[in-house]
């Protein structure tokens, strides 16, 4: 009775304890409802508690427990879990809903990457009509920065595919997401973590950067952040406060003055007279009016597609659009309620809070079109950036410190198992090529070392074709970057999408998304998933010279080279050995062999292929894919 009774109390006790209501738990961001985690790694859980505190976690099945230490961290590993959901996590007395299993990358780059399909994107229509949605759930990082690191990100929620939501992911990523959800039928989470106009060692930790060396152009800058840390904080910390005010200015003006400001008997008497689009004299919020006449109200459209980067239009002092960043301005359609016979005024309000140097239209690109007879536009405008409202808060781009945006945008998610990362940058790093492979690699590796769970794969886009086009121009910056990407791929578990052939000469973000979604997919299967096939455009192999020709041999060819237009290959040129440049003729010569002819007495030395900012080219493999740009020594 005695050992019955004590096995009783035994039990009555442990009871008790498992009864007892377990104190809340907090996490980060990242893990909240919604989120997809990777398949197939173990899972990672992490957050804030009472210290000393147990924490029991669980989902599908799995179980793991851990206790809260002094510093009030947590951090517990569940096994691994397949591909599957929705799951509900609970840790201790905290339910996270609606959790899936699959693929997750992290998205990064500057503005190409951060690009959402509402901005023009070729058949992004197509998407926002789908019947059907699949499973795929991005997170978007908040903007920011930090001279010291964080522990977690200050904005982001998981949000699903749907008609709501779909218009301002990532449109290079969601083409990506689609494919891996489309060939693997599993879940897909994206991490979005991009800012545009940013350069690489914005999203390198600082201390690596120290370790490449003095002789950086960015060297000085580093050895500020790493040794000055605390004084960057109080710098940033003040220069939040002054863009918290500008982008209150800018959001929206005050309604009453818009209309003052706006209407027909305003008095623009101080303001200046500008001629647009020839001169450009706007800062700050510039506020423009111009009169125009009509005899008829009706059927009169508006034509005004260039502006950078915001603006607020309003016709006789009503507002009739409004074009938000990254946004394409269309034609409007202007009411003829709002119009009036005779005298009219039009007024835009524009900002840009990328150099503070707003742009309003273009030439041959300002006019009202009414029954097909343009009412010209062009010419002089009344202007105003201080007058109306006062000038803008002085804002620092202290986000492309290096360091900081590795700081507060990627190590805190870095605890976070993900399947890989796509990346899509290095416009704003053309301009000094010649350090890029290096601060490339670095920055992959230091990201690699940070999530600690090996060398994950790492795929990039190439720089898209761009600029005037030019048939020589062996001092391209941009060619001499695509270089350094190139050479970046030495590092283990990387693969690189080529678009040389779906660039824009005039608008350095092309709408082709897709094309780029689908090549990284490409390489994603190879590099991430092992499987065999083309990934790539035609891969430069080898070269022999016979007589006057040299014959270029290429892998990656499939089925075998061809060409998308013409008889001759375009975008080859010979550096001879006076370092004179003159292009070559070239032709297909077998499965995968291309044949240059040399001019009478040239003595090559090199051969570049689709080496300037924006060369034409047309040489492709059996999946269409354009040949990787290369130049060599002979």
């Amino acid at each position: 009775m005695k050992k019955l009774s004590f096995i009783l109390a035994l039990f009555i006790l442990v009871s008790c304890e498992l009864a007892k209501p377990t104190s809340p738990v907090s996490f980060p961001k990242l893990i909240s409802d919604g989120m997809v985690l990777q398949r197939d790694q173990p899972v990672v859980l992490w957050g804030k508690g009472i210290p000393n505190e147990k924490i029991r976690a669980t989902l599908a099945g799995a179980i793991g427990s851990t206790k809260v230490l002094e510093d009030s961290t947590w951090r517990v590993q569940l096994p691994p879990v397949p591909a599957g959901g929705p799951y509900v996590l609970e840790v201790n007395s905290q339910r996270v809903e609606d959790i899936w299993v699959g693929d997750v990358w992290v998205a990064g780059g500057q503005s190409n990457m951060e690009w959402p399909l509402k901005s023009g994107v070729i058949d992004a229509e197509n998407e926002f009509s789908a019947a059907e949605f699949p499973p795929i759930h991005f997170f978007k990082v908040g903007r920011d920065y930090s001279a010291v690191e964080r522990d977690d990100v200050s904005d982001g929620m998981w949000k699903v595919a749907n008609p709501e939501n779909l218009p301002d992911f990532s449109a290079v990523a969601w083409f990506f997401a689609k494919r891996n959800h489309e060939d693997y039928q599993v879940p897909v989470g994206i991490i979005e973590s991009n800012w545009g106009g940013t350069p690489a060692e914005g999203w390198t930790e600082a201390t690596v950067l120290a370790s490449l060396g003095d002789d950086r152009s960015y060297a000085e800058e580093v050895q500020d952040v790493v040794q000055n840390a605390a004084k960057w904080n109080e710098v940033v910390l003040e220069n939040e406060k002054r863009k918290e005010i500008r982008d209150l200015m800018v959001r929206r003006p005050d309604s009453l003055l818009a209309v003052e400001v706006s209407g027909l008997t305003y008095s623009d008497g101080e303001w200046k007279t500008i001629r647009l689009p020839e001169e450009n004299p706007m800062t700050d919020i510039a506020w423009v009016r111009k009169d125009f006449t009509l005899e008829s109200t009706q059927g009169v459209n508006l034509h005004l597609p260039d502006i950078n980067q915001m603006a607020f239009i309003y016709l006789n002092g009503v507002q009739v659009h409004y074009k938000d960043w990254g946004a394409a301005m269309p034609e409007l359609e202007l009411p003829d309620a709002i119009l009036q016979k005779g005298k009219n005024v039009l007024t835009v309000r524009v900002i840009n809070t990328w150099n503070n140097r707003p742009e309003l239209g273009k030439k041959g690109e300002m006019y009202l079109l009414q029954n097909g007879k343009k009412i010209n536009l062009e010419g002089a405008w009344r202007y105003s950036n201080d007058l109306v409202e006062p000038k803008l808060p002085e804002v620092g781009f202290y986000n492309w410190k290096p360091g900081f945006m590795f700081n507060a945008m990627i190590a805190p998610i870095t605890n976070y198992p993900i399947k890989g990362a796509i990346w899509y940058q290095g416009e704003s790093n053309a301009g000094r090529p010649g350090e890029y492979q290096e601060l490339f690699s670095a920055m992959i590796q230091n990201w690699r070392a940070r999530w600690g769970i090996g060398d994950f794969p790492f795929l990039f886009v190439q720089l898209a074709n761009f600029m005037e086009r030019k048939e020589i121009q062996p001092e391209s910056n941009w060619a001499a970057l695509r270089e350094a990407q190139k050479n970046t791929l030495s590092l283990d578990q990387t693969g690189m999408a080529v678009i040389i052939d779906i660039g824009e000469a005039g608008d350095i973000h092309p709408r082709n998304k897709k094309d780029v979604g689908d090549r990284l997919w490409l390489q994603a299967r190879k590099v991430a998933f092992g499987e065999e096939g083309i990934s790539s455009g035609p891969i430069f192999n080898s070269v022999s010279q016979s007589g006057n020709q040299l014959i270029l041999k290429f892998s990656e060819v499939g089925s075998g080279l061809k060409l998308i237009s013409g008889e001759e290959v375009k975008g080859f040129v010979i550096e001879d050995s006076k370092g004179k440049f003159e292009v070559a003729k070239g032709v297909i010569s077998g499965n995968d062999s291309v044949t240059l002819s040399l001019s009478e007495g040239v003595e090559p030395v090199r051969v570049l292929y689709a080496w300037s900012d924006n060369p034409e080219v047309n040489l492709v493999n059996e999946l269409n894919l354009p040949a990787v740009p290369f130049r060599i020594d002979l």
